[in-house]
């Protein structure tokens, strides 16, 4: 349903999209996963045609984004990060005015807005201007009016930023729903690494690169037994010992414990040398023991390699992306 080949763009010497290539089928969801400046945002405006690449294709449901411009986006559904729709209208107005720009005969659009409102939560709600809405209720009608023409592509530019963790749950809900009932293909950004475990697949992109992508479970895979969890006090002090310790490649703070990065088939020896060094009074070493890795782990892995060409030791060579099992 999405097809990107060596997608490219530049803004003057800033290459924020650098030759990204990524498919996207029916009833699947994408993450695009990344920090601000990523890139992300540019690639989805890429797919759209709100931006002209500088090189390279992309293709929306077999259309061409840059030749038929008009027959792709007519398969694309799309929710930017910031709420775009009308403050003065009513939610069922926002709707009706997005129904009729897309075409929809007068006939059509009231069944259609009323079964999305329904759909998205917010059919008790169709009278209530849209400045009156929460933020997480502006979220799901920008969800509804992206649905109201019934698109085979939905893109969602980093859909759940500033909201509340509860809406997010829910928001995910409505997008599992969406791509189960109607098999729709799902291209979703964020920065936020739970989101992105909810994903069929997930690409990490890095100043512009598509680092590599994969299934959660085969993304973790890359660093399966290299991750060391340490807690305890003084976690200053801990931070320091575990930084010099050979074994050792990185250190990284996840809130209250040090996540550490070990080298290949060494986890034993760092844990047996850290609670060695650690076992004066001047520590209390609450937990030191290997973990699974998580999503977090991998991206700070991969994104330490300046030039993108990352290869793990033990690991995973980044793969080409322009081609897919």
């Amino acid at each position: 349903m999405i097809t990107a080949s060596h997608l490219s763009r530049a803004f003057g010497k800033v290459r924020a999209v650098d030759d990204v290539s990524l498919r996207v089928e029916a009833g699947e969801i994408y993450g695009l996963v990344g920090p601000d400046g990523a890139g992300k945002t540019t690639f989805i405006r890429l797919l759209c045609n709100a931006l002209r690449a500088d090189a390279g294709e992309a293709t929306i449901a077999g259309f061409s984004a840059a030749r038929q411009p008009e027959l792709a986006r007519a398969q694309i559904g799309y929710l930017s990060q910031r709420f775009s729709l009308y403050e003065e209208l009513t939610v069922l107005e926002n709707l009706r005015f997005f129904a009729e720009v897309r075409g929809l005969p007068a006939r059509e659009w009231r069944p259609r807005c009323m079964d999305i409102l329904k759909f998205v939560g917010l059919d008790a709600f169709s009278g209530r201007r849209a400045r009156e809405l929460s933020g997480g209720m502006k979220q799901k009608l920008g969800l509804a009016a992206a649905l109201v023409h019934r698109p085979r592509i939905i893109l969602l530019d980093e859909p759940t930023t500033g909201v509340d963790p509860l809406t997010r749950q829910d928001f995910w809900q409505l997008i599992i729903r969406l791509v189960s009932e109607e098999g729709v293909a799902v291209l979703v950004s964020t920065p936020y690494m739970d989101e992105a475990s909810r994903c069929a697949r997930i690409g990490f992109l890095h100043r512009g690169k598509l680092l590599t992508e994969g299934a959660p479970s085969q993304l973790r895979a890359m660093l399966q037994g290299r991750v060391v969890e340490l807690a305890g006090q003084p976690l200053r002090e801990l931070r320091r010992v575990a930084g010099q310790d050979a074994g050792i490649e990185n250190v990284q703070m996840f809130g209250d414990r040090l996540h550490l990065r070990v080298m290949p088939g060494k986890a034993d020896e760092v844990i047996a040398r850290l609670a060695q060094q650690t076992a004066g009074a001047a520590f209390q070493v609450s937990r030191l023991r290997a973990v699974p890795p998580q999503l977090e782990d991998v991206f700070i892995a991969l994104s330490g390699d300046a030039d993108g060409a990352l290869k793990i030791p033990g690991g995973i060579d980044r793969p080409d992306t322009g081609a897919h099992p």
